[in-house]
């Protein structure tokens, strides 16, 4: 048996040494397509007409070079993908359905829930051509995915632009990428003014309902920033500033007592979230706070405002929502 193996290891060498020799005389060389993803390793990508080998977290790998069959693991990246154009063929999704934003686009898109663990079955079952996930969720699944499709890990981001950016390399869409980021700017920065004009230095609450607890977000927080700072709405000055987001009793909702309030179930199916909010809304405690006595009191989707402050689109549609209801206040 030994013998054979060396007999076998000196044929490999032979054919390497061979195929280098040819590679070598060959003045022909492969495409190179450039791309930018960050940390990602995704820079000199060399192309054929099919595929191409692009350097990710775990070493070079072939991709096709224009996938149609795309899982983007993670409740946000099907939103980035369809940011840059691309519907993915399977979401993992938190709620029942995905946002209204995305109902039609991903009308026949597949739905597989959430879990610590992807729905393999379901991923093999739709064939992708390419798979891409954040290393943060899916490193401990890389190897079974990658049986299933070439899978593209992308480092963890602490921001969705650079996310965009870096999947906008695998695709070769950075150009596109950077225009949705600076779309989104320019719309913000037209809200806040819009804003600032109809609500100046009144205070401003966010609150979600949960199953479980009623929370109020602060200024440094995905979700809070969006509202405080992207679109300059005042937060309360009770607030702690130490705090991301605080867990309240319905009997300390009056000690903020902001002069509007951003209220939102965090799924409106839950029948335990339907009975918290029911039971708010019957307190009297409720019932007395200024936002609620000059009607102040904004309800926002919780589907729709799930990846806020995570997604382009969900801010896009969130900065309407906001607009659009302290605009109707005023009217």
């Amino acid at each position: 048996m030994k013998q054979r193996g060396r007999w076998i290891a000196g044929i490999a060498i032979a054919l390497l040494v061979m195929l280098s020799t040819a590679c070598g005389a060959d003045k022909t060389e492969p495409n190179k397509v450039g791309t930018t993803a960050g940390n990602a390793g995704n820079t000199n990508t060399e192309a054929t007409d099919t595929q191409r080998v692009t350097t990710t977290l775990k070493g070079d790998i072939s991709i096709p070079a224009d996938p149609k069959r795309v899982i983007g693991l993670s409740v946000v990246y099907p939103e980035l993908l369809y940011a840059l154009g691309v519907t993915p063929i399977a979401v993992q999704n938190y709620h029942q359905d995905v946002p209204a934003y995305l109902k039609e686009p991903f009308k026949d898109t597949l739905k597989m829930g959430i879990a610590q663990t992807p729905n393999f079955e379901a991923i093999l079952a739709s064939e992708p051509d390419l798979i891409i996930a954040p290393t943060w969720w899916s490193d401990k699944d890389y190897d079974q995915l990658s049986k299933i499709a070439p899978t593209v890990l992308l480092p963890q981001r602490d921001n969705w632009r650079d996310e965009l950016r870096d999947i906008g390399g695998v695709f070769g869409k950075v150009d596109q990428a950077e225009k949705v980021i600076q779309d989104l700017q320019i719309k913000e920065g037209e809200a806040k003014t819009k804003l600032d004009s109809l609500v100046g230095d009144e205070t401003v609450m966010y609150m979600m309902i949960m199953a479980k607890e009623i929370v109020i977000y602060g200024e440094n927080i995905d979700r809070g920033k969006f509202i405080h700072k992207t679109l300059g709405l005042t937060p309360v000055k009770e607030f702690p500033q130490s705090e991301l987001s605080l867990s309240i009793s319905l009997e300390k909702i009056p000690e903020y007592n902001p002069d509007h309030i951003i209220l939102q179930l965090d799924d409106e199916s839950s029948e335990e979230v339907k009975s918290r909010y029911e039971e708010m809304m019957s307190s009297s405690l409720w019932k007395n706070m200024t936002a609620v006595k000059k009607k102040q009191v904004y309800m926002m989707g919780g589907k729709e405002w799930f990846s806020l402050g995570m997604s382009p689109l969900a801010d896009i549609h969130a900065i309407d929502d906001v607009v659009h209801a302290f605009g109707n206040e005023q009217q």
